[in-house]
């Protein structure tokens, strides 16, 4: 127990790593307010809307760059969690129709496709926003455990594509009586 000068010290140190001055806070605070006051948004300072973070902004782009964003997938969200007897996968799915997904498994991977189309075309300079996926998307996960593959159940409801992979039956151990002659 002698030593909880020194353990005070070792406290002491750590907290001066992560202690920001109240100078430098009083600075962070002033450029937060310098942004407040920043003036409003004037529209003909932009010539076309900005493209939200995370889309893709198409204008500009050669051919090139075209044919390989056609080929891109987007990923698929997906919770998986296993029930007594089941695995089940989860995901949204909205503006999906049931038709246009592809559910495969091959051994212990399972493989979601599909594609979600736009219903209007809309001009790229029309858009304030474009944070939605449409097109192609994907996922294949692999199944911790084991499965049976002929009984597995899909399910689209409320934009909810919910899978239903049963468990293997677990394999029954016998013991065997060896016989003397």
């Amino acid at each position: 127990m002698g030593g909880g000068v020194a353990d005070g010290d070792d406290r002491m140190q750590n907290t001066q790593e992560s202690y920001v001055p109240q100078e430098e806070m009083v600075e962070q605070d002033l450029e937060v307010e310098e942004l407040i006051e920043a003036e409003p948004y004037d529209e003909e300072q932009e010539e076309t809307a900005p493209v939200a973070e995370g889309a893709v902004e198409t204008e500009g782009m050669d051919k090139k760059d075209e044919d390989w964003m056609s080929d891109y997938e987007g990923a698929l969200n997906i919770d998986m969690y296993q029930t007594k007897d089941n695995v089940i996968i989860k995901s949204t799915i909205a503006g999906v129709r049931p038709e246009d997904i592809d559910i495969t498994v091959a051994n212990d991977m399972v493989s979601i496709k599909g594609s979600r189309q736009k219903e209007e075309n809309v001009a790229q300079e029309d858009y304030f926003y474009q944070e939605c996926y449409w097109g192609n998307f994907s996922r294949s996960v692999i199944v911790p455990v084991d499965i049976d593959s002929e009984s597995i159940e899909a399910d689209l409801k409320d934009g909810i594509l919910t899978v239903i992979i049963p468990k293997a039956a677990k394999a029954k151990t016998k013991k065997v009586k060896v016989k003397g002659l």
